[in-house]
C-alpha cells in the first residue's frame, strides 16, 4: 500500500516506497547513467549529494530545477549534484547536450525504479518518480529531505542550498 497527500495537477497520487527523513541513513539503490551504465549511491560515498529527483526532464518545472541546480552546482566544488528521473539515458544525454549541462549528472531510474522506490518517490499510477530534492553529507546520512505537495509546483531551493552550506 502506498503513500498519498502528493497531487499532480491537483489529482492525489499513491507514492510507492519508504519515505525517508531529515537524520536517517540514506538507502541504496541502483540507476543508470548516460553511457548505461550502473551507478549506486556506493559510488558516491564520501562526498556531499544534491539529489534533484524530478518527473521528466523534458517539461517546463523539470527543466528549471535541472538548470537551477546545474548552476549551483558549478559554484559548490565539493558537492555533487545528481539529477534522476525515469527518461531513459539516451534523452537524459540528448537533453543535457542541447542546454549545456554539464555540472549536473542525470540519472536514469527507468529500468528498476530502484531509487523510487527507495526513497518513497516512484507514482504508482504514472510510473514517474515525483518532486522531491534530498542532501546527504558525506557519512551517507540525509540532512535534507523535501517531497513536493504539488508535483507541477518548484521545490524550495533555497531550503537544500541551506541544508547543502550547513555540511561544507
Amino acid at each position: 500500500m502506498g503513500r498519498t497527500g502528493i497531487t499532480f495537477k491537483n489529482n492525489p497520487v499513491t507514492l510507492a516506497g519508504q519515505e525517508v527523513q531529515k537524520g536517517d541513513e540514506a538507502p541504496n539503490f541502483t540507476v543508470l547513467n548516460n553511457q548505461l551504465e550502473e551507478r549506486s549511491l556506493e559510488d558516491y560515498k564520501g562526498q556531499p549529494l544534491i539529489i534533484s529527483v524530478v518527473p521528466s526532464i523534458d517539461t517546463g518545472v523539470c527543466d528549471a530545477q535541472t538548470r537551477k541546480f546545474n548552476e549551483e552546482a558549478a559554484r559548490l566544488s565539493n558537492v555533487k549534484v545528481l539529477t534522476i528521473s525515469v527518461d531513459l539515458p539516451f534523452a537524459q544525454k540528448r537533453w543535457c547536450g542541447a542546454n549545456g549541462i554539464e555540472a549536473v549528472e542525470t540519472l536514469s531510474d527507468h529500468r528498476d525504479l530502484s531509487f523510487g522506490k527507495a526513497f518513497g518517490v516512484h507514482i504508482e499510477e504514472l510510473r514517474l518518480l515525483s518532486r522531491a530534492v534530498f542532501v546527504i553529507d558525506k557519512d551517507g546520512i540525509i540532512v535534507h529531505a523535501d517531497y513536493v505537495q504539488e508535483v507541477t509546483n518548484h521545490p524550495d531551493y533555497e531550503a537544500a542550498l541551506k541544508a547543502v552550506e550547513e555540511i561544507q
